[in-house]
């Protein structure tokens, strides 16, 4: 008998040290290796995973690194910019992921680096 399952909503965002392809690789790859730890999470459980990026950002995919992870094959990603609102944080990496979670587990939602000043109520996971 399989274990029962909800579909739930994880947010979290992060921030990119640099507009290059390797700062965006760091920065993502480590903002998903939280969301991954802190939820339980394995490809399979994974249905989606959005990701906005600000404009300051376009020397990487962030799909593209997600892509990588084990198990991922099946996950459908997408990347897109994220709307230009004045005074909105610099180099930001912001990520929706749908997944498939056990129903008495609460959702974790990470946000790293300077992200943290954007949702101080979770925050506190790092």
């Amino acid at each position: 008998m399989s274990e029962a399952r909800e579909l739930r909503a994880l947010r979290g965002a992060t921030t990119a040290n640099a507009n290059t392809a390797a700062a965006i690789e760091e920065a993502v790859s480590e903002l998903l290796d939280s969301l991954i730890s802190a939820n339980g999470l394995n490809g399979s459980r994974v249905l989606s995973v959005t990701f906005s990026v600000t404009a300051d950002l376009d020397a990487g995919f962030p799909a593209a690194v997600a892509r990588r992870q084990p198990g991922w094959d099946g996950v459908a990603l997408l990347d897109c910019q994220q709307m230009a609102v004045a005074g909105d944080l610099p180099r930001c990496i912001r990520v929706l992921a749908h997944a498939w979670m056990e129903p008495t587990r609460v959702p974790l939602h990470p946000y790293l680096r300077q992200a943290a000043r954007l949702r101080p109520d979770r925050s506190g996971h790092n």
